[in-house]
């Protein structure tokens, strides 16, 4: 129900569409603070795990965190930028100003030189 996922669905149990809640992944940054009025409807965690925190602010945003206590993830920017498709074809027309990774691969020497035993098998790139 469209209504429901906004929490303004009035008809409640008698609604034909589907109330379903998605997993709660994140435990809500509000809640922490004591100040979430969501409650039941909020679309995110309200317990203390560890493992789900939200990710902290100043790490994500200056790349480190000077609080030692600091309960929040601390993710490294550079794993949340994605591969680039167009330079793992072949060529990216961006260089070195394009915004994704430039993942370089390890060609199999075989593969170069005619052959390669292991055929599609093998780890490493043909």
């Amino acid at each position: 129900c469209k209504y429901f996922q906004k929490g303004q669905c009035a008809k409640g149990n008698n609604c034909q569409y589907r109330h379903a809640r998605p997993e709660k992944t994140v435990v809500c940054k509000h809640w922490l603070r004591g100040l979430c009025k969501k409650g039941d409807l909020c679309e995110f965690l309200h317990e203390y795990n560890l493992k789900k925190m939200p990710e902290c602010w100043f790490y994500s945003k200056y790349g480190e965190c000077s609080n030692p206590e600091c309960m929040y993830l601390h993710v490294d920017p550079e794993s949340k930028v994605r591969e680039c498709a167009w330079y793992a074809r072949g060529f990216c027309k961006h260089g070195p100003n394009c915004r994704h990774k430039h993942v370089r691969k390890i060609i199999c020497q075989n593969y170069i030189s005619g052959f390669c035993p292991k055929g599609p098998d093998c780890n490493q790139g043909q």
